[in-house]
């Protein structure tokens, strides 16, 4: 039996036994994932943009909802791999804290969201 045929069949047999709880779980850890590739997405349309390295407010959202979904979906698992893997989780939500308290301070805009300096220019 060749390497493909094998795990098409122990694909199928998985994806049959699958309960609908775990079926759920599937579809938040395969959001998450998602959610976590569409954060590069975000990131290079808002660099394309702006014609130069931008990180928007977007990525860091994602990021972090992304993030949690796997993590959630790696606890119910449970798998150390995916859980260990989601350590980032925790820069994700310190990075999302800081927008919001330079949006509380009224401090400047940051990422996509920053104008030019006053030569043309990124600062």
């Amino acid at each position: 039996m060749s390497f493909f045929s094998d795990y098409g069949a122990r694909l199928a047999e998985w994806w049959t036994s699958m309960s609908a709880t775990d079926l759920v779980w599937l579809g938040i850890g395969l959001g998450g994932q998602c959610l976590f590739v569409l954060r590069w997405l975000i990131q290079w349309l808002a660099s394309e943009k702006a014609r130069r390295l931008v990180v928007p407010e977007a990525f860091w959202y994602a990021s972090l909802i992304g993030g949690l979904m796997v993590l959630a979906y790696g606890l119910y698992k449970p798998d150390p791999v995916i859980v260990l893997g989601q350590f980032g989780v925790f820069i994700y939500a310190r990075n999302v804290f800081f927008i919001w308290r330079q949006r509380r301070d009224g401090a400047p805009a940051t990422g996509a969201e920053q104008p030019p300096a006053a030569g043309g220019t990124a600062a």
